[in-house]
């Protein structure tokens, strides 16, 4: 009886531990599918007229509403104090992300188009790993396995993004986008090469810029640790400097402040709740534990889900080249996830293996403590 008690408490025990390893790859890419739809919504708002300066604002305010009263509650007992390098540290995230991101992305996309930024935006993985290398926040040693593995896959993730970009082959037909017609379409998205430039560079700019929101996160979550308050507070600073930024750029014209419950706020709501809130709160408990570069390196299923979710619903045609980029850059993605893994189990490994033998030096360390004490008991007797 004992023991088959004891072999179902193994395996209950034998599950959580699986579960928990897995954690952070569930969430991660639960967060890529949530931030697929982003792009869908994004450019269904955009493509109906409304700003994206204006948007950027009502994005950060929505997902600052929305998180700010659970972080009230749940991390009232826990939230630490703020100081001033934190808050300095807060309003630096909030420019990055919200303002210098989310501005000159968009603002790339109109001069290029969504399918370019969103390819080009798959860089994002090789700066952070570049930034952090240089930040000496990652180190990368290279005559390991995972070393190796985490520089090929950087590589790798690149370019498959470049692949997709600048080689379009053949469309394939998929059955269930024949009968089907974009929604929001804008048949001004195609810009001319000379404008073509200039998008990329606004483009690369916002990829730096993400980039090093990532690196600047990972930092600030370990001298902030409550990640909803911590979110919270980078929407809010976003929200009041992309306002800063939507008032002058938007002064003659007040009507692009006025919203009604159509397809212009759907994509504030979604991009807000989900975009903003949900995935600033999940990358930082996931950054926490992995890292920025474990973060970003799953950027690029991204891409692959706006294809294939492309295809479903807005119908969009589906080249040879995206499917060759999207195959490339998997296998970029798994690369740089395993020499992640291995960094990491390599780290426990060490702390399970100096444990044990931390414990026995005091165990030693008191028996040779007592055993003076009670040889010292003896010669004051004597």
């Amino acid at each position: 009886m004992q023991a088959d008690i004891d072999e179902t408490f193994c395996r209950k025990s034998g599950g959580v531990m699986v579960l928990n390893k897995m954690k952070p790859y569930l969430l991660m890419v639960a967060i890529r599918f949530g931030m697929a739809g982003t792009y869908i919504f994004s450019m269904v708002s955009l493509n109906h007229g409304m700003s994206r300066y204006v948007f950027i604002v009502y994005r950060n305010a929505i997902a600052a509403l929305v998180l700010a009263p659970f972080a009230l509650f749940f991390e009232r007992k826990t939230r630490p104090k703020m100081t001033s390098p934190v808050l300095m540290q807060i309003a630096v995230l909030g420019f990055l992300e919200p303002v210098l991101d989310q501005g000159f992305t968009y603002l790339g996309m109109n001069y290029t188009s969504a399918s370019f930024a969103s390819a080009i935006m798959n860089a994002v993985p090789s700066v952070t790993f570049i930034i952090a290398v240089i930040l000496r926040l990652e180190l990368v040693k290279i005559k390991e396995v995972q070393g190796q593995a985490k520089v090929i896959g950087t590589v790798l993730t690149l370019a498959g993004a470049l692949l997709m970009t600048l080689y379009k082959g053949p469309v394939i037909e998929l059955i269930w986008s024949r009968k089907m017609h974009y929604f929001g379409s804008n048949s001004s998205s195609t810009s001319s090469d000379h404008k073509w430039l200039i998008g990329t560079f606004f483009i690369l700019i916002g990829c730096v810029a993400w980039s090093a929101f990532y690196i600047l996160q990972s930092i600030t979550v370990k001298k902030y640790p409550a990640e909803l308050s911590l979110s919270s507070l980078i929407c809010f600073m976003g929200t009041v400097q992309s306002a800063a930024v939507a008032l002058v750029a938007e002064r003659h014209h007040p009507s692009a402040w006025s919203i009604c419950w159509d397809s212009r706020l759907l994509g504030p709501l979604y991009t807000g709740i989900v975009s903003s809130g949900i995935t600033y709160y999940v990358q930082g408990l996931v950054m926490k534990d992995r890292g920025p570069v474990f973060v970003t390196a799953f950027n690029p299923l991204c891409m692959i889900i706006v294809a294939a979710l492309g295809s479903v619903i807005l119908a969009e045609k589906l080249h040879l080249g995206s499917i060759i980029g999207g195959i490339i850059i998997a296998v970029g993605l798994y690369s740089v996830v395993w020499g992640k893994s291995k960094d990491y189990s390599t780290v426990k490994d060490c702390e399970e293996q100096e444990l044990p033998v931390t414990a026995t030096e005091t165990d030693h360390a008191k028996s040779v403590i007592s055993g003076n004490k009670t040889h010292g008991h003896q010669q004051a007797k004597k």
